[in-house]
């Protein structure tokens, strides 16, 4: 396995029982046999970014975190992104449920900020890693405590494609970006908090004048720019 910087953020490690995993279905079959994007009652132990996971891993759904609570149908939009896949005028989703609260907690409406985050997997041969994390955002805005409730969106994934792995090296490094050029209604909706995500105390701040090399640094593998 390639030697990544230590500001990539390894997936927690978490044990799913099988009654948790009967927990998660039951919760899952119950929201998708009800119209109009039900809100999920949550009061299991088990994190909601677990959760979260389980259902984009193994119920192949989609995951969209939002600070608006009440959307009923998500619409293509233009995004400005230096990617080809990412400058789709499309829906974007995630297939990672802690990547997905990330945007659903970020008050980006309130606080003036740039961000510089990605969630990525190593593939060698057959094998995958688990998750690696960075986020990052203004400095200034990161001292103000930018959080809030937000929502995470559960959506169908038929008409989503997945971003296209990158070779690097040896390997190839998969986004768990997905986009769908077409509209869709969403299955249900879960709400969360700033505690509910597990690296609120990772994020790192960033100069906005420097984001560029940050960027730079994140799809090269080298290390931060100093601040």
């Amino acid at each position: 396995m390639m030697q990544l910087p230590d500001y990539w953020l390894p997936c927690p490690v978490r044990e799913l029982d099988a009654a948790t995993q009967k927990a998660f279905d039951e919760i899952l079959d119950d929201a998708i046999a009800h119209d109009g994007c039900p809100l999920l009652e949550y009061s299991l132990a088990a994190p909601k970014w677990q959760f979260l996971n389980y259902a984009a891993a193994q119920r192949d759904i989609a995951l969209h975190g939002s600070g608006n609570p009440a959307i009923a149908r998500f619409e293509p939009r233009q995004p400005i992104d230096l990617t080809e896949f990412g400058n789709q005028n499309a829906v974007y989703a995630a297939a990672d449920g802690i990547w997905a609260m990330f945007y659903a907690i970020l008050d980006r409406d309130t606080y003036a900020l740039t961000m510089a985050n990605a969630c990525i997997q190593i593939v060698t041969g057959e094998t995958s890693s688990q998750s690696l994390y960075h986020f990052s955002i203004s400095r200034g805005a990161l001292a103000q405590n930018p959080w809030r409730n937000g929502t995470v969106y559960l959506l169908p994934r038929a008409t989503f494609v997945e971003q296209p792995a990158v070779p690097f090296d040896s390997v190839h490094v998969k986004i768990p970006q997905l986009a769908s050029l077409v509209a869709l209604s969403p299955l249900a909706r879960i709400q969360v908090a700033p505690s509910d995500f597990p690296f609120l105390e990772n994020v790192r701040g960033h100069d906005d004048a420097r984001l560029h090399d940050y960027m730079i640094a994140m799809q090269t593998g080298a290390p931060l720019p100093k601040a």
